[in-house]
């Protein structure tokens, strides 16, 4: 098992249906009141790679990945065209973006994080897989340059500061990101005479922690 640096072809990804989903455990309890829990802090995304197949080369292009991971054997990244940077979906990328830490004076690594808001309510997701070159930070309002301030492992999504941002600074970044993921099946199953009535097959991922 392992992961595979390289991104689902990402003209693939666009068209794919899926989303997050979480797990809430639920007791009613005689009085008809109800005890919710959940055992998973973070939620996890499933997607259906067959949304955005468009032609035999697609399936093509879909088999050849899918051989080279083994099937459900190695993970690799995928591009969510729904939610895939710090901004908004109309906005560009800023430095300003997402606040990911408050300085201390001795903390150096620091996790990309993604805020999301409703109301008084905010859950920070962590961020593991940035896209290379498209990372910008500030430290007190100032932008920061990367390879000389900092530097950033697109492995793990952390930030590692040459010197430690100072007592009360913000540390803010903005980014785009991939989604760490495997094929969800051992088995594509293709009919040319189907894809061609408009029919695409059915090819699950789902979201891995690494």
């Amino acid at each position: 098992m392992a992961f595979h640096d390289i991104r689902f072809p990402a003209n693939l990804s666009f068209g794919a249906m899926g989303g997050p989903e979480r797990r809430t455990d639920i007791v009613t309890l005689a009085n008809g009141f109800e005890e919710r829990s959940s055992p998973w802090k973070h939620a996890r995304r499933r997607y259906d790679a067959g949304m955005g197949l468009r032609s035999l080369d697609d399936i093509e292009q879909l088999i050849a990945f899918f051989e080279a991971r083994e099937g459900q054997l190695h993970a690799f990244r995928w591009k969510d065209w729904a939610d895939f940077k710090s901004s908004l979906p109309s906005q560009r990328i800023t430095p300003l973006d997402q606040l990911i830490a408050m300085g201390d004076d001795r903390t150096y690594a620091i996790q990309l994080v993604k805020g999301y808001a409703s109301g008084e309510q905010t859950y920070l997701r962590p961020i593991a897989k940035p896209v290379a070159g498209t990372v910008r930070v500030a430290v007190g309002g100032d932008e920061v340059q990367e390879g000389v301030d900092f530097d950033v492992d697109l492995t793990t999504g952390i930030l590692t500061f040459r010197d430690a941002p100072d007592l009360g600074a913000e540390v803010r970044a903005g980014f785009e990101f991939d989604v760490a993921v495997r094929f969800d099946t051992d088995r594509i199953e293709t009919a040319v005479s189907h894809f061609q009535a408009g029919q695409a097959p059915s090819v699950p991922v789902v979201e891995v922690r690494l």
